[in-house]
């Protein structure tokens, strides 16, 4: 079930365990090391602590819902992948991930492939990092409100234009907030 941890049964088929004895021994020594938490009594009781990391903040698993462009609009599709940790003060329902494609983005060092954290309904000033909606097209862009009520999303790479709409044509669905890289990344379709 999405948003839930798995049972014992699905861990077994997942991982391809002959019993659902030995999922159970792998599960209790993760909680013998500190790394699961057990909660007695529930079929899906196992869950990451909460606990601080290096930063002093809760680590919150975050849906990580497909890929946003960094270059051309492309039409939005929102796809549960995975649940990403993310260490922050934010609860997670007002966080989610998505994959970057493109190379509009260079320039801020966000590179195909990467991950951007964004948080929901943020309040975005000039110059932030946004995803913002355009005509059901998702980008992944950097914030100027100009003058007359018109939104300018700007790459932060030359070979890219700016993207100019009126403020009613545009959808911000929140503020990036951290970029994250996987140096042995799947490769993107």
């Amino acid at each position: 079930m999405a948003g839930q941890p798995p049972t014992l049964r699905e861990i077994q088929t997942e991982f391809g365990f002959r019993a659902v004895e030995t999922a159970r021994e792998h599960l209790q020594g993760l909680v013998t090391e500190g790394q699961l938490v057990k909660e007695p009594g529930r079929s899906r009781g196992y869950r990451l602590p909460e606990r601080s990391g290096a930063s002093g903040l809760p680590t919150r698993l975050v849906p990580l819902l497909g890929r946003v462009q960094a270059g051309a609009l492309t039409t939005a599709v929102e796809e549960l992948e995975a649940w990403v940790p993310v260490q922050t003060r934010h609860s997670g329902d007002v966080l989610f991930a998505l994959r970057v494609r493109g190379e509009s983005m260079l320039g801020a060092g966000i590179l195909p492939g990467d991950i951007v954290i964004v948080r929901k309904d943020a309040a975005a000033a000039n110059g932030d990092i946004v995803v913002a909606l355009v005509d059901d097209e998702a980008t992944v862009k950097r914030l100027r409100r100009a003058s007359g009520g018109r939104i300018e999303l700007h790459p932060e790479n030359p070979e890219f234009s700016v993207i100019v709409r009126s403020a009613s044509e545009v959808m911000l669905l929140g503020k990036v907030i951290e970029v994250r890289r996987q140096y042995e990344a799947a490769p993107l379709d």
